[in-house]
């Protein structure tokens, strides 16, 4: 049950606000954070998109208000916040018209970073790897580097333009961390159909035909299939999110910290070691073929993407990452097999 029962007591505990709580990775936050025991939530998002709902319906927080007004409630409740960890934006990457993510992902960002700034709350959010391009100035999450980065889609271009602009401030939360999300994998990402993982393609994929298509290479060096990525269970997301907070709230996250940071496994991994995974998790044998990539696509296709992730370990990061194997296994038996949510 959720418990909306507050009413403002002066006992209560700080609340932690969640944006894009009715999303994919949001929604999966507020899980980890009702796990431990965090139930003094505000859950930010658009809620009337039914196919959303069973991401949230079932997760205990005490309110829940619709992002379009989320500044007009906090500044009429002016509730005790304790962190905003801002997961919300428009993460579609085959949206091109910039003036959709200029609004959600720069201006929004804006807004939260400028709340957190005059309120002294500490603040998370997400960039994402989008903002390396091609990755041809290399996967380092090094302040030096952003302004050089060239995106390759309007998304991209939104996430860098905000890093850029956060950068640049010398009014900022007491502490901050932008994380460059890599490619990332997971239960309730259901309702996000053509940008859903390929896992989650792929399972259905199966579930159909029996067969996966993957994309052929259009670029010499890379064969078929063996295209590159990160891929990041969100489960670590969530798991590294927590660890960054308990260090901000404990005083070990001094104002030297605050930046950037990636956010993935620091292993790149093919598309076909993704694939035997997901049948490996069905107890198929793997039954691939492979198909041209739309053209429209292929001048702005990573085939490569490794974050480095150095910098998170040196700030005092050691927890191991699930590999692929374990990673997509647990995705595939314990969520899409049975149809749950996390």
């Amino acid at each position: 049950m959720t418990d909306h029962s507050s009413d403002n007591r002066p006992s209560d505990p700080a609340a932690i606000i969640v944006t894009g709580a009715a999303g994919f990775i949001g929604s999966c936050m507020v899980q980890y954070l009702n796990d431990a025991g965090y139930e003094n939530l505000i859950l930010v998002d658009d809620f009337g998109t039914e196919e959303k709902r069973k991401n949230w319906e079932s997760k205990k927080y005490t309110e829940i208000v619709e992002r379009y007004n989320l500044f007009d409630w906090l500044s009429a409740h002016q509730p005790k916040v304790e962190i905003v960890i801002h997961l919300g934006a428009r993460t579609d990457t085959t949206e091109f018209n910039y003036a959709i993510h200029e609004e959600l992902n720069v201006q929004y960002s804006k807004d939260i970073w400028l709340y957190c700034t005059e309120n002294k709350i500490p603040l998370i959010y997400a960039s994402s790897a989008a903002t390396y391009g091609a990755g041809e100035l290399g996967y380092d999450d090094d302040h030096a580097v952003v302004e050089k980065l060239k995106p390759l889609n309007p998304y991209g271009v939104s996430k860098n333009e905000f890093d850029k602009w956060a950068l640049k401030q010398t009014s900022t939360p007491p502490c901050w961390a932008g994380l460059k999300f890599f490619n990332v994998y997971g239960p309730n990402e259901y309702h996000k159909g053509r940008m859903a993982s390929v896992i989650w393609h792929s399972f259905n994929q199966i579930k159909k035909d029996g067969v996966v298509k993957l994309f052929r290479s259009h670029k010499e060096g890379f064969k078929d299939g063996e295209q590159l990525r990160d891929f990041v269970y969100v489960k670590d997301v969530t798991a590294m999110i927590g660890w960054i907070r308990q260090s901000m709230l404990s005083g070990d996250w001094t104002a030297a910290r605050n930046g950037l940071y990636n956010l993935g496994t620091g292993t790149a991994r093919s598309f076909i070691d993704l694939v035997k995974a997901t049948f490996a998790g069905l107890d198929m044998p793997p039954n691939i073929v492979f198909i041209d990539m739309p053209e429209d696509i292929r001048d702005k296709y990573q085939y490569f993407t490794e974050a480095n992730m150095k910098k998170i370990r040196d700030a005092g990061y050691h927890k191991p990452f699930h590999t692929l194997e374990t990673g997509v296994d647990d995705y595939v038996r314990h969520y899409l097999r049975t149809g749950q949510y996390l």
